[in-house]
């Protein structure tokens, strides 16, 4: 048995208490919000001592991100050395996933598809479309979206027109860059991206599937600038949703697998699908609508060909859909349709957010895991040494 505290994301932070005696009730903190806000942070140090003043066995391990500058994080590991608790870093996106089996209670083996907008990879890179291997507190990469650039870091994230940058110079028409968007932002800033881009300057890569959303926006159109969270993610949703209802819904659409290849490492490339919307110079909105809606089904149904390929290949029967982008429903349905066609069970958020207000759980569900594999380990070698 077990009590963990963990610590919960950076994005829209809440924190969780959860005891393996009852696992299915965990104590929640409030959604504090972002811990970029100083006030935030302040909210989540307050919920942390509430739920630490809780009636209750002793307290086990605090779990957190793995991320090392989070509030978050640097909260969890002051509380463990204060209280000589073991700390237990948690990847994002397993996290993610856990939060999936914690609340469904599943505990065989599972392939999980974790998209959301960015979490620290174990590589030091930004991850955010995954697709996992996971049994308990064990984790494996098994497939990703290919990597874009982020041109100025964190502020691509708020600039889709970046990552349309990104996105062009990833698929060999970097030159298309300033025309394309000189007319829109400013010709200083086209030439500067086009030129940070060729020089590698300040773009760390991501496999964030946020952020090919916010390219295939900017590509066509949708988004320049957000002011506020997946704002271009939406657009793109939106205009999706109505060419898929002008004909004949979700699943009377077929995609081309081809359109995204998978190569050897389950890497997913959604170039090739890209490529043609590059020559439009003023596409209508009939095609705009009908390339979002291509680009969701595409992206969906190489997820469910990936997931299941692994799944036979590892002997897995069920998979998980963790994530902020699995709010969208247009993806969320068509993984869910393509998964369950190929006789796999599929496991959602339901009671819970699939997105960073959930995470929590999984992490302390993953470091409950863990400290249940330890002791294992422990009864297992005294056994031995009394044999």
């Amino acid at each position: 048995m077990a009590r963990i505290l963990a610590c919960g994301a950076f994005l829209k932070n809440s924190a969780c208490l959860f005891d393996t005696q009852t696992p299915q009730a965990p104590l929640w903190s409030a959604v504090h919000g972002d811990l970029s806000d100083p006030a935030a942070c302040a909210a989540l140090e307050q919920s942390v001592q509430d739920l630490l003043a809780r009636p209750g066995a002793p307290l086990d391990a605090v779990a957190h991100d793995l991320h090392p500058d989070f509030f978050s994080t640097r909260l969890a590991l002051r509380l463990a050395g204060e209280r000589g608790l073991p700390a237990v870093a948690v990847q994002h996106h397993h996290a993610h996933a856990a939060a999936v089996l914690a609340e469904h209670g599943v505990l065989e083996p599972v392939i999980a598809l974790t998209l959301d907008g960015v979490g620290l990879g174990w590589d030091g890179t930004a991850w955010g479309g995954e697709l996992l291997w996971v049994h308990g507190a064990r984790c494996e990469r098994v497939g990703h979206l290919a990597p874009l650039a982020l041109p100025g870091g964190d502020v691509a994230a708020r600039e889709p027109w970046r990552m349309a940058a990104a996105l062009l110079h990833a698929s060999g028409q970097a030159e298309q860059i300033e025309p394309r968007f000189a007319p829109v932002v400013g010709e200083t800033a086209a030439r500067t991206v086009q030129a940070m881009l060729a020089r590698g300057l300040n773009c760390p890569q991501t496999t964030a599937a946020g952020r090919w959303f916010d390219a295939v926006a900017g590509l066509l159109g949708l988004s320049v600038r957000q002011d506020m969270e997946a704002q271009a993610a939406i657009a793109l949703e939106q205009a999706a949703a109505r060419h898929l209802q002008a004909h004949g819904g979700m699943l009377a659409q077929r995609t081309e697998p081809a359109l995204a290849p998978v190569d050897a490492a389950g890497c997913i490339d959604l170039r090739p699908l890209c490529l043609p919307w590059v020559q439009w110079s003023s596409p209508s909105p009939a095609q705009v609508e009908a390339a979002a809606a291509q680009f969701h089904l595409t992206l969906a149904d190489a997820l469910v060909a990936r997931a299941t390929q692994v799944a036979s290949e590892r002997g897995v029967r069920s998979v998980v859909l963790g994530g902020g982008c699995f709010f969208n429903r247009i993806l969320a349905e068509r993984c869910v349709a393509g998964l369950q066609a190929q006789g796999l069970r599929v496991h959602t958020a339901q009671a819970l957010s699939c997105g960073d207000a959930g995470l929590a759980l999984g992490q302390a569900w993953v470091a409950a895991q863990q400290l249940a594999q330890a002791q294992q380990s422990m009864d297992s070698e005294e056994t031995a040494a009394c044999a």
